[in-house]
């Protein structure tokens, strides 16, 4: 034999009784014998309450109410019997007019006890049923409708009553026994002995299919909800979680007390004392097998190879008390007093922590419950408080409990590391820590506010291993910008499949609009989203929104050369999020604001990369941050870092006038609009800054001595066609220079120097046993002298500028955080 269940959802309009007909009929072919118990209809029992607490408070109203359900009651009987459905009609509305009356006493007497509500609450049960059982008959069906309250008795506890299992296992045999009808239980109800309505509690109907299972030793029980079985986490805060085949019992029980979609613990225990195993399916998939709850293993679950966990869940408001106090160290009974005194003002405990040196114990409560257990504490260490010996207890509220759930985590070393990697690197805090000495479960406490945070990392952590996600947030999508997003598109398929990485680009911002959507922004479509984006741009508020989404792996990409931008910097590092960025206006600005940036990113464990500041695509910064931090003591660096000039001086020939040949380039479109911008040599001496502080030097620009190749009487010309024709009377000068430089076999670099702690950029002349001799086209060149390349530096050599080569360059760090 087996039970089915069918919850509120699946039962929630015509069309969905219709699947559930449709699913009974098929499991009684299958299966032979079934019995089915249903909740009531979607949302009427919250509309039952609904009108009985209307109507103790003398509203009215409640006779609307009773309507709604007047109306959903008869309307699903017409639909789902059409003809000949007059008697069936009749006996719902004499129901329903026993329930009117049963409300107007209430309303009458503006009382509502806890056991009228059970009466009134049973009303839900006993229509649906009724119902469907009518809707099988149409069909042909040998169904009957059996009132639970006939079979299940119960105590006195009204609202959640406990049952007499040694009475309602015999009645339930006594039932059955020979009767082979396809029976339609009312879940959730029973009655005492002097055959007064109570109800189970919260998950009440699967209790009442678990009672029955048991007593007529089913085979199995299933549970129909609306969701593909057990999840592996809640999918409307975890989009990728996904539907787990089998948990213990014991797995299960963890998973429901903290939230999860599974069965509530009590339904549990007849199930497991007659060890049938209980299997959650989908109403609407049907063909999907769901999860199955019950001891042992599948036959096709491998623990090494399967996941170490099989869910992380939450309860997400929670308080966490505190006390502590020297008094309590090694002081027996305290523990004891703390939790009785609790017991007696009826305050349940959800998670208890204490440490070795006895000096604390903290534990968390529901918040409402929070200011009462200070109270019942202060109240039981009155004596101690006063004496010094105990400090008042306090509560921090806005805390949310995350555990792990499993029974692979037993003797398994490493879970605990890999959930607070999970954690920290996402810069979340814990606050309390639990586990039990079975391991099956770890939780932590949190901030409320990163609660769904914590969920995705750990879930990605345990579940995802292979497949990484990062959040991006780009700001400038211009020229850089818009070739990495084309670089994103281009690699989206390759990064997807051979390095299990998906990229979501979040949110975009422009000096015209901004779009930050949590489905993410297109790739292929990003042009017209950010052209249709309904909000004006504001980086402060874009920022802010960055970080109330408190996304895992989030990361900030500026490719602007925005002055303001940088000081959003240290606000986005502290909230764990990542910073990205070709623009050198942090990292060779103030000291003072390269060390607070690099400083937060330390403590945060949030990346602040800046690899395109000085070499575009190349790897500079990277190189040289391994030499510095695996020991190797930096001498020498001697670098030519601007393609422009690179370009102009591998063609200055001397043949050319240099005028002539500053031309070309911006033509070629090497220079900056303004060929004086690269000139003057400022941007290769912010990039040799920021290699010298790289070393650990505390050096401001203006620590550089710098040669300005713009002729002092050209720097002030109001056009750059001026400039050209100033810079012309100028060409003998760097004529002679180059003249010079031949002469004794050498060519013009422009190179920027650091040794001996002190930085130069100027334009030398160097001979053909120097790397930078046979330096072509646009090239950039690094020379690293070092304690271990000392004999023949380390060269790294490439192109040095470019919107392609610089866009791979921030991909690339965008990936070094992944990895």
């Amino acid at each position: 034999m087996k039970i089915l269940k069918f919850g509120g959802t699946s039962v929630g309009s015509p069309e969905r009784i219709e699947q559930v007909a449709a699913i009974i009929k098929e499991s009684q072919s299958e299966n032979g014998q079934i019995a089915v118990v249903l909740s009531a209809f979607g949302g009427i029992t919250d509309q039952l309450v609904e009108t009985g607490k209307q109507a103790a408070n003398g509203d009215d109203g409640y006779l609307l109410t009773l309507q709604e359900i007047f109306n959903k009651h008869t309307t699903f009987t017409s639909e789902l019997l059409s003809e000949n459905n007059e008697a069936a009609l009749q006996a719902v509305k004499k129901n329903l007019h026993e329930l009117k009356d049963v409300l107007q006493g209430v309303f009458l007497l503006k009382e509502l006890t806890v056991r009228s509500l059970d009466f009134i609450m049973s009303f839900g049960e006993r229509l649906s049923n009724f119902i469907v059982s009518e809707r099988l008959k149409k069909d042909g069906v040998k169904a009957a409708f059996l009132d639970a309250r006939k079979v299940v008795r119960t105590d006195e506890n009204f609202g959640s009553a406990r049952v007499d299992f040694d009475i309602t296992n015999r009645n339930i045999q006594e039932y059955f026994s020979g009767n082979n009808h396809l029976h339609l239980i009312t879940g959730f109800i029973g009655t005492t002995a002097n055959n007064v309505t109570t109800t189970l509690g919260r998950g009440g109907s699967d209790y009442t299919a678990s009672i029955f299972a048991a007593a007529l030793e089913a085979a199995e029980i299933e549970i129909w909800t609306d969701v593909d079985g057990v999840m592996t986490a809640d999918p409307r805060k975890v989009p990728r979680s996904f539907s787990v085949d089998h948990l213990s019992y014991e797995e299960a029980m963890e998973m429901s007390h903290f939230g999860a979609k599974v069965i509530h613990p009590p339904t549990m225990q007849p199930a497991l004392c007659k060890n049938i195993p209980i299997r959650i399916r989908n109403t609407f998939n049907p063909a999907f097998p769901g999860t199955t709850i019950g001891n042992g293993k599948p036959k096709n679950e491998n623990n090494g190879n399967g996941y170490l966990i099989k869910g992380v869940t939450s309860i997400p408001n929670v308080a966490l008390l505190r006390v502590e106090g020297s008094g309590m160290i090694g002081v027996a009974g305290t523990a004891r007093r703390i939790f009785d005194a609790l017991g007696r003002n009826g305050i349940n405990i959800i998670l208890i922590t204490q440490a070795s040196s006895e000096h604390s114990i903290c534990f968390a409560v529901a918040p409402h419950d929070a200011a009462n257990a200070c109270q019942s504490i202060e109240s039981e260490f009155t004596l101690e408080i006063d004496a010094g010996h105990i400090e008042k207890p306090y509560a921090e509220t806005d805390l949310a409990i995350v555990a792990i759930v499993g029974d692979n985590m037993h003797h398994t070393p490493g879970i605990a590391g890999r959930l607070f990697r999970a954690l920290g690197r996402n810069g979340i805090n814990v606050s309390a820590i639990a586990q039990g000495s079975s391991e099956l479960n770890i939780s932590v406490v949190i901030p409320t506010i990163d609660e769904t945070k914590a969920l995705n990392a750990i879930h990605e952590s345990f579940f995802l291993s292979d497949v990484k996600t990062l959040n991006l947030f780009l700001a400038g999508p211009g020229l850089i910008g818009g070739t990495l997003m084309k670089q994103l598109e281009s690699h989206y398929d390759f990064l997807s499949k051979e390095r299990s990485l998906q990229i979501n680009v979040i949110g975009m911002i422009n000096r015209k609009k901004m779009i930050l959507s949590d489905d993410g922004i297109g790739l292929a479509g990003w042009q017209q989203a950010i052209e249709n984006a309904a909000e004006e741009s504001d980086l402060t508020a874009y920022v802010d929104r960055m970080k109330v989404m408190n996304l895992p792996n989030s990361v900030f990409v500026d490719c602007t050369a925005d002055d303001g931008i940088v000081q959003l910097y240290d606000d986005i590092l502290a909230a764990n999020i990542s910073v990205v960025t070709p623009n050198k206006k942090a990292a060779a600005g103030p000291y003072s604001l390269y060390q607070r940036l690099t400083r937060t990113a330390a403590r945060s464990g949030a990346k602040f990369l800046f690899e395109t500041n000085v070499g575009a695509g190349l790897p500079v910064i990277s190189t040289l941050r391994d030499l510095h931090g695996s020991g190797d003591e930096i001498v020498k660096i001697e670098a030519v870092l601007s393609g422009t000039l690179s370009y102009i001086f591998n063609t200055f020939d001397g043949r050319t006038a240099f005028s002539d040949v500053v031309s070309i380039a911006r033509e070629k479109g090497y220079t900056e609009p303004d060929p004086r911008d690269d000139l003057n040599g400022l941007d290769v001496a912010r990039k040799l800054l920021i290699l010298a502080r790289e070393t650990g030097l505390k050096l401001e620009i203006e620590d550089i001595t710098l040669e300005n190749l713009v002729p002092e009487d050209c720097r002030d010309t109001a056009s750059v066609e001026t400039f050209f024709e100033k810079l012309k009377q100028h060409d003998d000068v760097f004529a002679k220079r180059c003249q010079d430089a031949a002469t004794a076999g050498e060519v013009l670099r422009y190179i920027a120097v650091l040794e001996n702690g002190k930085a130069e950029v100027a334009l030398k002349s160097v001979g053909p046993e120097h790397p930078f001799y046979h330096l072509s086209g646009s090239d950039n060149m690094i020379s690293f002298t070092s304690d271990r390349y000392n004999d023949r530096p380390l060269v790294i050599k490439g192109p040095g500028a470019g919107a392609e080569v610089t866009a791979a360059g921030v991909f690339a760090d965008i990936i070094r955080i992944v990895n």
